[in-house]
């Protein structure tokens, strides 16, 4: 059946704001940056509320007609529901706008030193993503690599895959999601430093434009003692697969 023909209204798009509105606090912890470079928090209730059955609707008709226009035949059982599922991976790729209330939960750290107290750095990585860019709404998949010195408290393993999900899970550009991460992440532990690291492939590269298929872009993020220290950038690089044929 072929998509009915309709005119599309223009519509007015707000970009979205990220997940809380709150201020970030100061550092407590000597030697961390006061302020990141990313302007707000991540972590918190969610500011998309869900699609309502009419938008739904309404969603998949504008679909049909662009993607029928495009040369998709909707004449078979294959592609009937195309649209509907068009949408819904749009809706699943972007689930990072819902928020996850878990990745304010942390734990106290064995430091008991007061202020001057430092631990080894803990790495995790690599850490598989998937997001879409805002130029063109085309994926751009890798692994993330994300490190830290703790001060008074930590996070559960888990969470930091779950921050590289709920910053990644949205519309934006490789390079603000690493300094989105970093940012996230000292706001929650208030920690000595962080390092994060992306490692992607870019399908609006790879399918359209120059059509590269090999190239990979490769970002990074320090905070912190990161900053200062580069025998430990080069330890979280080297951790990172950096040096031994990987990324």
């Amino acid at each position: 059946m072929a998509a009915p023909d309709l005119e599309l209204p223009r519509l007015a798009v707000a970009a979205p704001g990220l997940l809380a509105q709150e201020a970030r606090p100061p550092a407590q912890q000597p030697g961390l940056r006061a302020q990141g470079r990313t302007a707000e928090p991540l972590a918190g209730a969610a500011t998309r509320p869900p699609l309502s059955d009419r938008e739904r609707r309404r969603f998949e008709q504008y679909l049909g007609e662009v993607l029928g226009r495009l040369g998709l035949d909707f004449a078979t059982p294959a592609t009937t529901d195309t649209p509907h599922r068009f949408l819904q991976a749009l809706v699943d790729a972007t689930d990072g706008y819902e928020g996850d209330p878990k990745l304010v939960t942390t734990f106290p750290t064995e430091c008991h030193g007061g202020s001057a107290c430092e631990l080894d750095q803990v790495v995790e990585g690599p850490i598989p993503f998937s997001a879409l860019c805002e130029h063109h709404a085309l994926p751009f998949i890798g692994e993330s690599y994300v490190g830290y010195v703790a001060h008074e408290e930590i996070l559960g393993i888990s969470k930091l895959t779950r921050l590289v999900r709920v910053v990644t899970h949205r519309f934006g550009v490789q390079e603000r999601m690493t300094e989105q991460i970093a940012d996230e992440l000292t706001r929650i532990v208030s920690p000595h430093g962080v390092a994060v690291r992306l490692v992607a492939h870019h399908a609006c590269t790879q399918i359209r434009g120059v059509r590269e298929m090999s190239a990979r872009t490769r970002t990074t993020a320090y905070r912190g003692v990161y900053v200062r220290d580069a025998a430990l950038r080069r330890e979280f690089l080297e951790l990172s697969g950096v040096g031994r044929g990987a990324s």
